[in-house]
């Protein structure tokens, strides 16, 4: 086991690898920027390095500083928690190079996993199912063309390199595609270093369905029970729910097998998230690989008693999937989460500043996730999240009546945040119902602002 970790990230994820390595008795390292001087990542670890000012390129991105931090600390490996440097993979290179331990898969297989289209064949070529699309990377608008008139459309066009919507054109007839094709490159680039993008047929009303997996380094591989994603504005996920409404047991272990056998054959390690569309069929493909711990783990350590983050430093310590696990891994119950976000509920516009009060629920079934207290202020530079509120029923109905207390007694004064918006969602009929796909959002704000004008 190791003997000391640095948390190479901030806020409720810093805090949630450090609890981690409480309970297995190893010490912490925090990093931190001068915006987050006072933040409790920085309190509750057992050592904490400054690295740079408020600006993340400056600071969280800045690999030089990071790895200098762990080389003054004297630390064993290094947790990059999510977002920021969790699936670079020079930089887990780097720590390599340092002998520090990357808590995570191997710079080859995050590489790998980072570039769409070869994740995308690497899926499909051990049996996982994948969209009918191209095979690589799209080399001109006429060879787009010619691959969505054999597909047929609508057709999306995505950014190899790319995430979190950009670099993603919705091409709807022939006469739009060069138009898009050249916008989707052009937007790849200039976020990703990047212009290369892939094509695949565009699922209509899909619901977003993601499994979580945990891998040894001796080729034993865990995958868990599915999350529902579908509740998300502009790709952005605001809550999610383990099991799904719609994900059949027969279905589960289908793409449970197929993923053990892919990721064992790609070598993957540590935890990592899969992600798939689910069409109007309830038939699931291939989206991407996240090769890191996810925002809405929770969900999955409720309703399964696995505790994620631990397994991720016992699995890159050396431990044996057995000795990870406690047995077989099985579903107890729902879980539910809400993003609360720095935002205004009506606008979705940020919401920085200083909180004044702060309330945080509890009672049974409920958890929180927070970085947040009292007096504490939420920085404009980094993501609005303020905190992860999740609940646990024996059931989906009773999660979601522990939601709709909890979201009650969860006060935040002195910014704006997205609470209210969550409680009309768990009020909603269909939401309640699991009658919903990654356009319902949509479609609940045009409801609302039509129902505001009467």
């Amino acid at each position: 086991m190791f003997k000391k970790v640095l948390i190479a990230n901030r806020g409720e994820i810093a805090l949630r690898v450090i609890c981690a390595c409480k309970e297995l008795g190893v010490r912490t390292v925090a990093v931190y920027s001068e915006a987050d001087r006072n933040s409790l990542h920085v309190r509750f670890a057992d050592e904490a390095v400054c690295i740079g000012p408020a600006k993340s390129a400056l600071s969280y991105l800045d690999i030089p500083s990071v790895i200098s931090a762990a080389e003054i600390t004297n630390v064993d490996a290094i947790h990059p928690g999510y977002g920021f440097l969790s699936e670079n993979a020079d930089f887990a290179e780097v720590c390599e190079l340092s002998n520090i331990r990357f808590i995570g898969p191997r710079p080859e297989v995050t590489r790998l996993m980072g570039v769409k289209d070869k994740a995308r064949t690497a899926m499909a070529a051990a049996g996982v199912p994948v969209l009918a699309g191209s095979d690589g990377v799209l080399k001109s608008p006429e060879e787009a063309e010619k691959m969505a008139g054999q597909i047929g459309y609508p057709v999306i066009l995505k950014a190899s390199a790319g995430g979190g919507g950009r670099g993603m054109r919705i091409v709807r007839e022939p006469a739009e595609l060069a138009g898009l094709f050249a916008q989707a490159q052009q937007e790849a680039g200039a976020a990703f270093s990047s212009p290369d993008v892939y094509l695949e047929k565009y699922v209509e009303a899909p619901r977003h369905i993601e499994f979580q997996v945990l891998a040894d380094q001796y080729g034993n591989v865990e995958v868990f029970p599915e999350r529902e994603c579908s509740i998300q504005r502009r790709h952005q996920k605001l809550g999610e729910e383990s099991p799904s409404p719609k994900v059949t047991a027969e279905l589960r272990a289908r793409v449970a097998a197929s993923l053990r056998e892919a990721l064992h054959a790609v070598g993957y390690t540590n935890a990592g998230t899969v992600e798939f569309l689910m069409d109007e069929n309830g038939e699931l493909y291939f989206i991407e690989v996240n090769a890191r711990i996810q925002v809405e783990h929770p969900v999955t350590e409720f309703i399964t008693g696995v505790d994620l983050v631990k397994g991720q430093i016992l699995a890159a310590s050396g431990a044996r999937m057995d000795e990870i696990l406690s047995g077989p891994v099985r579903i107890h119950g729902h879980a539910i989460e809400c993003r609360i976000n720095a935002e205004n509920p009506e606008t979705f516009a940020p919401s920085p500043g200083r909180i004044t009060a702060l309330n945080i629920p509890g009672g049974m079934g409920v958890r929180v996730d927070t970085a947040a207290y009292s007096d504490c202020v939420i920085p404009p530079y980094y993501d609005s999240l303020v905190a992860k509120l999740i609940t646990h029923g024996r059931d989906r109905a009773e999660a979601i009546a522990r939601m709709h207390r909890a979201l009650e007694m969860f006060v935040v004064e002195g910014i704006s945040t997205s609470i209210p918006l969550h409680q009309q969602i768990m009020a909603d009929p269909d939401f309640q119902a699991g009658n919903f796909d990654t356009n319902f959002i949509s479609r609940f704000l045009a409801a609302r602002e039509t129902a505001s004008k009467r």
